[in-house]
């Protein structure tokens, strides 16, 4: 019975295997547009508080049934105020076991353990932040298509989540990142002098000013 269960699991695409668990961590929705995502928005202490350190980004993690004994975890950083999806982790094949370690130690980073959600959610953060910076000119990560195909797609009916910080992008320079790469995008579509859909980006920490040109 349980190879014939494992050679079914096999034949199931990813975005269909059960999901094992999911997570996001506190403080994803701060600055964020929740008004119709009320639950969301109440399940994340930290959401209302503009001081959030973690205000900006999402930190969403899956985890799905590969075999009997094994899961497939996927996790994505997005930056929800401007860039999109900047990093993926996986798809990564490890033992039921080792995701009671590994879930901490991939919020290690955080102040507060990450907040338990569904799936829906976190395709829902992960697309729209998608099609979010796209509508800015910026694509996700080279490796977003493969780990998608683990997340799958977000219902129609969910909840509109209003991206960018307080409803405009906003950009903060990371460790890792090269400012004048996000500059202004390459594909950005001019926008007219009336607008404030062009960013000039600007570097340093996250409470900094965002400056805006055409």
């Amino acid at each position: 019975m349980r190879r014939v269960a494992e050679a079914a699991q096999a034949h199931t695409a990813p975005d269909e295997r059960t999901v094992v668990g999911c997570w996001v961590n506190v403080g994803w929705s701060a600055g964020l547009g929740m008004a119709e995502a009320p639950d969301w928005a109440a399940a994340d202490r930290l959401g209302g508080d503009p001081d959030s350190e973690a205000g900006g980004f999402a930190q969403v993690l899956l985890a799905r049934q590969e075999r009997a004994s094994k899961v497939t975890v996927t996790g994505f950083l997005v930056d929800v105020y401007c860039l999109g999806v900047k990093n993926v982790t996986g798809p990564e094949v490890m033992g039921s076991g080792s995701l009671t370690s590994y879930v901490p130690t991939y919020y290690s980073a955080f102040d507060h353990p990450p907040l338990s959600i569904g799936v829906e959610q976190a395709q829902a953060i992960v697309h729209d932040a998608v099609a979010y910076a796209r509508s800015l000119g910026f694509e996700p990560t080279a490796d977003f298509a493969d780990a998608a195909v683990h997340l799958g797609a977000p219902p129609d009916d969910r909840p509109a989540i209003g991206f960018g910080k307080d409803g405009k992008p906003f950009y903060f320079s990371g460790p890792y990142d090269d400012p004048a790469r996000w500059s202004r995008p390459w594909n950005a579509p001019a926008a007219p002098a009336t607008t404030t859909m062009s960013p000039i980006c600007r570097t340093g920490a996250k409470n900094e000013s965002w400056g805006y040109g055409q």
